[in-house]
């Protein structure tokens, strides 16, 4: 489905996850926001910071394809490859997370204590992340291959990228909400 159904979906379901992520989060206190269970698990705020983190390193990729000098690896030829890594990469981050993954070292949360201000950030961020699939209709179109930002050697086409991101969102909008339930009640 390359057609204007596909993005009205994804409009659709970045709405829907802004809305959810504002409904969950949105009262929560600075103190609330970066509380963690452990050293191991991140806090509601670092998920969300993750989030942006990671949906902005795939702009920097639209442009420079929009500038003619995005270079994909020779692997990137072979369709194969593309939809496996594609399919593969869409599995790990669905949604129902079965097991942790860690992610690369790019995305990981720099900061302990985010400012309290981050779930309006973050809706802001997925009104400009549904404009940034809009402006790439075209590459949907024609079926652009990108590299990952993470890794230039896992290679997918793009609407797959968008299908990644919205998963993804989900995912850790639901590990956002394992947190919230472990937070002490005053």
């Amino acid at each position: 489905m390359h057609d204007n159904s596909k993005l009205t979906q994804w409009q659709t379901e970045i709405d829907n996850i802004s809305h959810d992520f504002a409904k969950q989060f949105g009262k929560l206190s600075s103190e609330e926001l970066n509380w963690k269970p452990n050293a191991h698990t991140w806090s509601i705020a670092q998920n969300i910071d993750h989030l942006i983190t990671v949906n902005e390193t795939y702009y920097p990729i639209v442009t420079a394809i929009r500038k003619g000098n995005y270079k994909l690896p020779f692997i990137a030829r072979f369709s194969f490859i593309t939809n496996f890594f594609g399919k593969f990469i869409l599995k790990a981050v669905e949604p129902e997370r079965k097991k942790r993954i860690k992610t690369f070292s790019i995305w990981e949360p720099e900061v302990e204590n985010i400012d309290a201000d981050i779930v309006n950030k973050f809706v802001i961020h997925q009104q400009q992340l549904k404009d940034f699939f809009n402006n790439c209709s075209d590459l949907i179109e024609k079926q652009t291959i990108i590299a990952s930002p993470a890794n230039r050697n896992i290679v997918y086409n793009i609407e797959t990228a968008f299908d990644i991101i919205i998963a993804h969102e989900k995912r850790h909008f639901n590990q956002a909400k394992e947190t919230l339930q472990l937070l002490p009640r005053r």
